[in-house]
């Protein structure tokens, strides 16, 4: 397993990759971790593990974020879910829309104005969609 040293960005302590169940309880997967702010719960910033790397999904998020995270994954899912792209061409038209190269496209990683400039181009295509039916 690659070594990786995280820092919260809201209060800059060290972030130390923990079990599911530290931050959800007994809602958590067994197999799933996340890189959880030093300072939680005081400091509630964390992100997910990849299952098999265990190395960060994305960028530590507090409440807030992580909520805006959803949101737009839910916006952006649509478009591929509905059928109106393939997963992999919504991928490529998310980089393309917002300028972004292969790394950088994942929501994981999007600020509060990265995830509101997301859902606002997915909630034009949806628009569209509907007018277009």
């Amino acid at each position: 397993m690659t070594k990786v040293n995280i820092h919260c960005p809201y209060c800059g302590a060290k972030a130390t990759l923990r079990p599911s169940s530290d931050v959800y309880g007994a809602a958590a997967k067994s197999y799933r971790y996340l890189y959880v702010c030093n300072r939680y719960p005081k400091c509630d910033a964390y992100v997910a593990a990849h299952e098999k790397s265990k190395l960060p999904m994305g960028t530590l998020a507090n409440g807030e974020l992580r909520h805006k995270r959803i949101e737009a994954h839910k916006a952006f899912d649509w478009l591929w879910k509905s059928g109106l792209m393939s997963k992999w061409q919504a991928y490529k038209w998310m980089q393309g829309k917002l300028g972004l190269n292969d790394k950088q496209a994942h929501i994981a990683k999007f600020s509060d104005y990265m995830c509101n400039q997301l859902i606002n181009i997915c909630n034009e295509v949806y628009k569209n969609q509907r007018k277009a039916a």
